[in-house]
């Protein structure tokens, strides 16, 4: 299995959309590239704590890192800055983290070549090596399953078969 960190807005839709596909084989939500260790999400709305809100994915060997980032930029606006949807702020820029740099410019390549496909501007995704990672309270794991009308920026009825 492989891992990787991906922040595209609130984090409770992004996993929510990852669990819809096989390769898939777990899903924990947290707080990735902040200033400090263990931030609570009180301190992110407040401004305190500089995280983004990730998604920690471990998914299947087989599957190509090509397809994980295809896959997340089907939900994600790439050239928006600090917003996805309805919710802005530092919390909610788009990132891609791993803990490989061999990973990072696998990844950096597979961007700039879809970068180039759409040429409709630079994105302005964070890529990056993943620091001060901290999984997010209980309450916000798998939030969407826990709350049906809870909101997100993703239509994940048109990803549900």
């Amino acid at each position: 299995m492989k891992t990787i960190y991906l922040a595209g807005g609130c984090f409770w839709g992004i996993e929510a959309y990852f669990k819809l596909f096989d390769f898939t084989l777990d899903t924990e939500v947290g707080y990735a590239n902040g200033n400090y260790l263990n931030p609570k999400y009180e301190e992110l709305k407040a401004h305190k704590a500089t995280h983004a809100e990730t998604l920690k994915l471990t998914y299947k060997d087989e599957t190509s890192l090509e397809t994980i980032i295809n896959t997340y930029l089907e939900v994600i606006n790439p050239y928006s800055i600090n917003k996805q949807g309805e919710d802005e702020g530092l919390q909610y820029r788009t990132g891609i983290y791993s803990l490989d740099n061999d990973e990072l410019n696998k990844i950096k390549d597979i961007l700039n070549k879809k970068e180039k496909d759409l040429n409709k501007g630079k994105f302005n995704i964070e890529v990056s090596l993943l620091s001060n990672y901290s999984p997010a309270e209980e309450y916000h794991q798998d939030y969407l399953d826990k709350h049906k009308d809870g909101y997100c920026h993703i239509n994940l009825a048109k990803y549900k078969s």
